[in-house]
């Protein structure tokens, strides 16, 4: 059998599956690769979008202290420390339940994407924005959105851990969750005035990125080890773990 046709078949231990967990990280990558380049170049029309939301929010948050407080809130609870923290705690119970596969994935994945957000603020070294009378303050650079990364990689780590203690509503109200309060957290830094819509998308991009390289990896040992294939968005990277645990909610 060809190498092409050997990707295609469901008995090969790189086969389909894995073939599309491929295809859907390019996917992804090339928007994130693209939107870099259209804010190192300085592209106009998103040079629009950007400086059009971030005046139009900062005036209204200027006008509106509630809102103001409100979106300070978010940002303060949502913080990337927040989401290490919560990590961290998984990380420790899955260790604690024998579960160090598992452990070593979340850990993996919230320390890589970290790193490389950083990693891509100091390359990229971009200037947030600065506007009059500000509600609020940032340091370092701009792009990508660190709370925004953080708060991506989070809740889709944890959503990936969760999945197989739920069922039904409790499946769909963690995936509701795991996506609104991202985007929530990219609001609130851009309502604030600290960083520009690019930004957020980016970090958006760049932590589903690496979440959906990492489940891929760990679909790959799990391959490797004999364990059958599964779909972690849908039944998370480790089912198992909900028959040892003994729980559905």
């Amino acid at each position: 059998m060809s190498w092409f046709l050997r990707r295609f078949d469901r008995d090969h231990k790189l086969g389909l599956r894995l073939t599309v967990a491929t295809c859907a990280l390019v996917l992804i990558v090339v928007p994130f690769t693209l939107l870099l380049v259209l804010v190192k170049s300085s592209f106009g029309p998103l040079n629009t979008i950007d400086q059009g939301a971030a005046h139009s929010l900062h005036t209204y948050a200027y006008a509106h202290p509630g809102f103001a407080r409100a979106m300070t809130l978010i940002s303060d609870v949502f913080a990337p420390l927040t989401w290490r923290i919560a990590v961290g705690v998984a990380v420790a119970w899955l260790l604690y339940r024998r579960a160090t596969n598992l452990a070593l994935w979340a850990a993996t994945t919230i320390t890589v994407g970290g790193l490389l957000g950083l990693g891509l603020k100091v390359a990229v070294a971009r200037a947030r924005p600065d506007l009059p009378d500000p509600v609020a303050i940032a340091p370092g650079a701009s792009f990508p959105s660190g709370h925004t990364v953080n708060a991506m990689l989070g809740t889709g780590i944890l959503l990936l851990l969760a999945l197989p203690l739920l069922r039904g509503r409790g499946r769909v109200v963690a995936w509701v969750l795991a996506l609104v309060i991202p985007v929530a957290v990219g609001f609130s830094r851009i309502a604030l005035g600290v960083h520009w819509v690019s930004d957020v998308v980016a970090g958006l991009v760049l932590a589903v990125a690496v979440i959906a390289a990492t489940a891929a990896a760990f679909e790959t040992w799990r391959r490797d080890v004999g364990r059958r294939p599964v779909e972690p968005y849908k039944e998370g990277v480790e089912p198992e773990m909900g028959g040892r645990l003994g729980h559905r909610y």
